[in-house]
């Protein structure tokens, strides 16, 4: 169904493209406080040149691929944000086309970035952050395993109110494959 590979240079413009016409709000979902709106090829160029290549060997960042069309779909970053505790961090998820909300695909992804977390880069937990309103994906990570650790209150300003984030985790312990 899905498949992950490492995002390259050239797959930044369809970045850019999947966020042509969103809002700020939108950008802020995925994104969090790192892009500013609009999104920039430049912004993404300089995150991808210094943080990603450079100067943070820690960051991964994989695009979403549809195995039965060979289209990218989306992007999911794995951070290591505690080396002596191993701790890592899901960030920066998207599932860019519409129509492909809802099929369990989130799931799947979320499943091969936890398996490679734990089997691959030996983490002991894995973390994410999600905007309490966004129950859909809120679902998603806790058929996953995932678990409400605390909620971060009006974490974001936003034209429709205060916004709030729960952070969520996942033990290797209690992972199952």
């Amino acid at each position: 169904m899905i498949r992950l590979q490492p995002l390259e240079r050239e797959d930044l413009k369809k970045i850019l493209e999947w966020n042509k016409n969103q809002s700020a709000d939108d950008l802020a979902q995925w994104a969090g406080p790192l892009y500013h709106h609009p999104l920039t090829e430049d912004q993404l160029e300089d995150y991808f040149t210094h943080q990603v290549y450079i100067d943070y060997p820690t960051i991964f960042v994989y695009k979403i691929i549809l195995t039965e069309t060979n289209e990218v779909i989306g992007t999911i970053e794995l951070r290591e944000t505690d080396k002596e505790n191993r701790i890592g961090k899901v960030c920066r998820f998207l599932i860019a086309q519409e129509g492909m909300r809802g099929m369990g695909i989130g799931q799947k992804v979320l499943q091969e970035i936890v398996k490679l977390g734990f089997e691959d880069f030996g983490f002991e937990k894995i973390a994410l952050n999600v905007f309490d309103f966004n129950v859909h994906a809120i679902r998603c990570y806790e058929k996953v395993g995932f678990k409400k650790e605390k909620l971060y209150e009006n974490v974001r300003k936003s034209a429709a109110g205060d916004w709030s984030s729960y952070e969520m985790a996942l033990l290797k312990s209690e992972w199952q494959e």
